[in-house]
């Protein structure tokens, strides 16, 4: 009797791209992703200097590990509040593989910090602040907040750490930042430029203690030691595939590739919905939000896209 083939691994692409793995040998799963063109088409419409654009390219990376642990119809939005030079940062992860994201900060705390900045110019950019992440795992589900305090710490730190404290769930984050030439500086192309890129790698022992699942401490912590090898260079380079790189650091572990997410840019705004909720202004708020050219204009914090209205249309629309 013909045996079946097993099914073929899933294909991975070289960019863009969430991949959730699990361990064989010590049963730990994992989310390694990748960042490029859908990092450059949510962060670079912002015009945002180096610092808060390296930030909110990181706060991506950790909604896409994050936000693809969920169901398949799973939500997740993080949101950091602080102190410091970079007030706000936002990341939404939607089902399934969607981003959007935007941050603000302060022009003047930020003169102290110089262009290309590092893990810890970053962390001192935070400040002290607070760190929220709202799940939602799809329809019908309860949505759950956590939040946790920080001072001064590595966005990646924060987000394990609110994983170990508020879920009980020991994990190991490592991301990185960067930008990559693309195109020759000799001869440039029209098409020659800096690119944002962003990488991450994610592990969880999702019951340690759990000896049904035949998993122990040990398991845990030789996993925990392989992952904190990685390099940023590793989570970066698209020219390093993915199954090479795990392949590298777990080998002795046998992993396996469980499920393959790609990631796009998205936004949720519309027309339409800018004019619903400037319909709930009266006219004298409406003419205070006129410009010099007897226009309102609003521009979406996620994707800068500009909405013009004149106050015909409004008036027209009901406004």
């Amino acid at each position: 009797m013909p045996v079946d083939a097993p099914p073929a691994p899933p294909s991975i692409p070289a960019d863009d791209v969430v991949v959730a793995f699990r361990t064989q040998n010590s049963n730990i799963r994992g989310r390694l992703v990748r960042l490029g063109a859908t990092l450059d088409a949510i962060v670079t419409p912002h015009a945002m200097p180096d610092l808060p654009g390296r930030a909110l390219s990181e706060a991506l990376a950790l909604a896409a590990l994050c936000g693809s642990v969920l169901p398949p119809a799973g939500n997740l939005n993080l949101m950091m509040r602080s102190d410091g030079a970079v007030s706000i940062l936002v990341a939404d992860y939607a089902a399934s593989g969607k981003l959007r994201g935007y941050a603000r900060y302060d022009a003047e705390k930020l003169k102290v910090f110089t262009q290309g900045a590092t893990r810890s110019d970053i962390a001192a950019a935070f400040g002290d602040g607070h760190l929220a992440i709202t799940l939602d795992s799809g329809p019908g589900e309860e949505r759950y907040q956590g939040v946790l305090a920080f001072e001064h710490a590595p966005l990646s730190g924060t987000v394990a750490a609110y994983f170990q404290q508020r879920e009980n769930l020991p994990t190991f984050i490592r991301s990185a930042v960067a930008e990559q030439y693309v195109g020759s500086r000799q001869e440039p192309h029209p098409q020659s430029r800096w690119h944002r890129r962003a990488g991450g790698l994610m592990v969880q022992s999702l019951g340690a203690s759990d000896e049904s699942e035949g998993l122990s401490d040990d398991d845990w912590k030789r996993v925990e030691m392989l992952a904190a090898t990685v390099e940023d260079h590793e989570l970066l380079d698209p020219g390093l595939s993915v199954e090479r790189l795990l392949l590298r650091l777990f080998h002795e572990e046998a992993v396996a590739v469980e499920r393959v997410i790609p990631l796009s840019a998205f936004c949720r705004c519309s027309r339409e919905k800018v004019e619903n909720v400037l319909s709930a202004f009266g006219a004298a708020e409406l003419s205070d939000m006129l410009d010099d050219n007897g226009k309102i204009v609003v521009t979406c914090e996620f994707c800068t896209k500009r909405y013009v209205f004149s106050p015909d249309e409004l008036r027209e629309s009901g406004g």
